[in-house]
């Protein structure tokens, strides 16, 4: 089911938790204004996180990143497009979970202004669809470079279905080799 509370309205993915997040836009011929988050209006949503470290990374079409997880410190993440458009995908690995091992997915984008609110017990990465995207992320615990943790982007167990770009997939070399969700055996 879908919220609307103040300027934002909450929709519900296929995995409990995980949100797209539509804003309102007030515009006129000068530009426009939105809000992109607000603690009273996400707490009423029952959205209820602390965010303690904001993120941001620039790409170039092709470039995947992910998918990304912290092991011992799991962070939640409203994640948003300020430039250019992604392909934005989460996979749940919460122990427990009726949607263990399952993914969902949204298109970001700066025309559209939406969000994506991935909780914690997720992996989490994206693909950019532009010719380059701005992404920015809020975290609710901060970043522990050693206890990064990851899934293959291409595990066919978990089957996610990337869009095609006209270039090549651009990874890192330690998302080229991050084991499959069955080999890592991961669950928060």
């Amino acid at each position: 089911m879908n919220k609307t509370v103040g300027n934002f309205t909450f929709i519900e993915t296929s995995i409990d938790g995980v949100y797209e997040i539509e804003t309102k836009k007030f515009g006129d011929n000068r530009g426009y204004f939105t809000e992109t988050y607000k603690e009273s209006d996400f707490k009423a949503a029952g959205l209820d996180y602390t965010f303690v470290q904001d993120n941001q990374s620039r790409s170039k079409k092709g470039v995947l990143r992910g998918l990304h997880f912290q092991k011992a410190h799991p962070q939640a993440k409203l994640v948003r497009c300020i430039e250019g458009e992604v392909f934005d995908v989460c996979v749940d690995l919460r122990a427990g979970s009726k949607t263990y091992g399952k993914w969902t997915s949204v298109v970001l984008s700066a025309d559209k202004g939406n969000q994506f609110m991935i909780p914690r017990g997720f992996a989490h990465g994206f693909l950019v669809l532009s010719d380059y995207a701005t992404f920015c992320y809020k975290c609710d615990a901060k970043y522990h470079p050693e206890d990064e943790g990851g899934i293959a982007w291409s595990d066919k167990d978990v089957g996610i279905v990337w869009p095609t770009v006209d270039v090549e997939f651009m990874l890192s070399e330690k998302d080229k080799v991050h084991p499959t969700l069955k080999d890592s055996k991961v669950k928060f």
